[in-house]
């Protein structure tokens, strides 16, 4: 059986690429974005009430995830790479259909030209996304306390991050600019390690992300014993931006 879907809004965000984008809502509270809502859904009728919420569920399609053939195991990244789960046990954007269930937080409800859109924080949710539903988050319904998942047991671990003291000026000018504390923004990001697990830090190697209209560089500094820690080495604006 065949169902169509209409999206009802569009996320405009802060991370314009996959890499680096948090694995789960929730471990970034710095980043923000705004759900543009279409009409009709834009009426602000329908939100009427909902500023009463602190969150949101928000229900949406993994838009940049190609379509491909059903695989009934796949091997999550955060897994390291190298053990299979059944697809079901994940929330891989690899499913049958390429929807995908987010908890963030509701800033505020803003009204333009009769329009509303949907001021939010604390996502993952990639720049682009087309958004199917938007839900209140009912803390005694939604917030089970006892609920346990052996896969994920605990969020990721944090790693150390500091700034070259030219990231540090870049990304003072680019946060004035932007009105983004992107430190705060980068350093909640790169604790939490975007690499896959199965990769081993190279510290000869540099690593970027898209962060807004800004590139964010980095590279691995490890001591013998200790955890590695991120050294952020440039926050340069995008040319193709300028």
């Amino acid at each position: 059986m065949t169902y169509n879907f209409e999206a009802i809004g569009v996320v405009h965000s802060c991370y314009t690429e996959k890499f680096g984008i948090p694995r789960q809502s929730g471990l970034a509270p710095a980043a923000r974005a705004t759900i543009e809502l279409y009409p009709p859904f834009a009426d602000p009728n329908a939100f009427t009430g909902l500023e009463q919420s602190s969150h949101v569920w928000v229900e949406f399609i993994f838009h940049k995830f190609k379509p491909a053939p059903f695989r009934p195991r796949i091997r999550p990244p955060r897994l390291g790479g190298n053990r299979t789960v059944g697809v079901f046990a994940t929330r891989s954007p690899n499913r049958p259909n390429r929807l995908g269930l987010s908890v963030v937080k509701l800033d505020s409800i803003t009204t333009h030209q009769g329009r509303v859109s949907l001021q939010i924080s604390d996502h993952d949710l990639l720049d682009g996304t087309p958004v199917l539903d938007i839900k209140p988050y009912i803390p005694y319904a939604d917030a089970i306390l006892h609920a346990s998942n052996t896969l994920a047991p605990e969020p990721p671990k944090q790693l150390n991050v500091s700034f070259s003291p030219e990231a540090m000026r870049n990304c003072q000018q680019h946060s004035d600019r932007l009105q983004q504390d992107l430190q705060t923004l980068i350093t909640q990001l790169l604790a939490q390690d975007p690499r896959p697990q199965y990769q081993t830090p190279d510290p000869e190697r540099r690593y970027a992300m898209a962060l807004l209209d800004v590139d964010v560089a980095w590279h691995y500094e490890l001591a013998e014993g200790e955890a590695p820690e991120v050294v952020v080495i440039n926050v340069g604006r995008r040319t193709s931006d300028v």
